[in-house]
């Protein structure tokens, strides 16, 4: 009974024996298979207007800015605003001591005052001579003298109402008025001072358009001039305004070799603050719709471009050729061979052959 026994429990420890090793190597052609599959890093495929932007980064500045002074010589008595005051027209934004203005202006009116005496005088003179010579009592050469003298007593009155009304100008020049509605933008002289006609005192931004000045190399002109551009500030980045090129400098600035570009911006709100940092983009008119991809996500066999596409249900490769529009920095531009949505290799396509299996490891979009 024993020895038989002892073969059943052989067999059976030797079925149960095959049957692990069975399992074992199942489990162990499983792992192959998944090591076999190399891992990539894939790129979303979206088409879009191909639209290329330049930024440049400048400053808000006003259109017009003028440095504004008297216009006669003088010490300054009093200055009426700050810098950054909002103004109005015909406000009054400083003045000079008027002392020696006065005086000339009262001088002026004496002169007139005596000019007008001696006027008087020459012209009821001039009556006497003619009656005078009616009586047989004078000449006609006094008479002619007597005239001329009235004459010039007349030139007298008229030059010194000149004088009076040139007097009356300077000392109304003694405050300095402003003509336009806008912001000071600057104080360039102080109370005390003695300062020339035409010194300039006050610096003022006129109100209304508002620009943004950028520097434009010199390899960007023709993009600039043609562009579409807008206008964003650092302060309110998600916001952007319109812009137009309104003038470009005919000569490039000697230090940087750039030009200097002002784009007017439309629709400026009370945001838009003379000084603030603003960028300008400038980007060409919409064309065809291409897909951006990395330059690594091209490959090449010498019959033309080509890329890899994933399919992500079996992780399966396609080689599939495309159509290159352009190169943009480190990205191509693709415009046919693809669908949008289909998954490409991004990396290392080099290393990869067309119908080798892959499993995704990161997807960018």
């Amino acid at each position: 009974m024993r020895h038989r026994v002892l073969p059943l429990l052989a067999v059976s420890l030797l079925g149960l024996g095959l049957a692990a090793c069975n399992d074992g190597n199942a489990r162990t052609e499983a792992r192959a298979a998944e090591g076999d599959a190399r891992a990539v890093v894939v790129e979303t495929v979206r088409f879009r207007s191909r639209t290329s932007e330049r930024s440049f980064v400048g400053s808000v500045r006003p259109r017009i800015e003028s440095d504004l002074g008297f216009r006669v010589a003088g010490k300054i008595a009093e200055r009426l605003v700050q810098q950054g005051e909002r103004i109005a027209r015909g406000q009054p934004l400083a003045k000079l001591d008027p002392t020696d203005l006065q005086l000339q202006k009262e001088q002026a009116e004496a002169e007139l005052a005596a000019a007008q005496i001696n006027l008087t005088a020459g012209e009821a003179q001039d009556k006497r001579s003619l009656d005078l010579r009616r009586a047989g009592w004078a000449t006609q050469a006094t008479v002619d003298q007597q005239l001329a003298r009235t004459a010039d007593a007349r030139g007298r009155v008229d030059r010194a109402k000149r004088a009076l009304d040139l007097a009356v100008n300077q000392l109304a020049y003694t405050t300095l008025i402003s003509d336009v509605d806008g912001l000071v933008t600057a104080t360039l002289a102080e109370p005390g001072q003695v300062v020339t006609a035409g010194t300039p005192v006050i610096r003022v931004a006129r109100a209304g358009e508002r620009e943004a000045v950028v520097a434009v190399p010199e390899a960007l002109i023709e993009r600039v001039r043609t562009g579409q551009a807008t206008v964003s500030l650092w302060s309110n980045a998600d916001k952007r305004y319109g812009a137009k090129l309104r003038e470009f400098a005919a000569s490039a600035d000697t230090a940087t070799r750039t030009f200097q570009a002002r784009f007017t911006i439309q629709d400026a709100d009370d945001g838009v603050v003379i000084g603030m940092t603003a960028t300008v983009t400038v980007g060409e008119p919409a064309s065809a719709r291409v897909a951006r991809l990395p330059i690594s996500a091209l490959y090449s066999e010498g019959r033309g471009p080509s890329v890899f596409v994933v399919d992500q249900a079996t992780g399966g490769l396609t080689l599939k050729p495309v159509t290159v529009e352009g190169y943009d920095s480190r990205d191509v531009l693709i415009s046919g061979g693809l669908a949008d949505g289909d998954k490409v290799v991004a990396l290392g396509v080099h290393k990869l052959d067309a119908g080798q299996r892959v499993r995704v490891v990161d997807t960018r979009n």
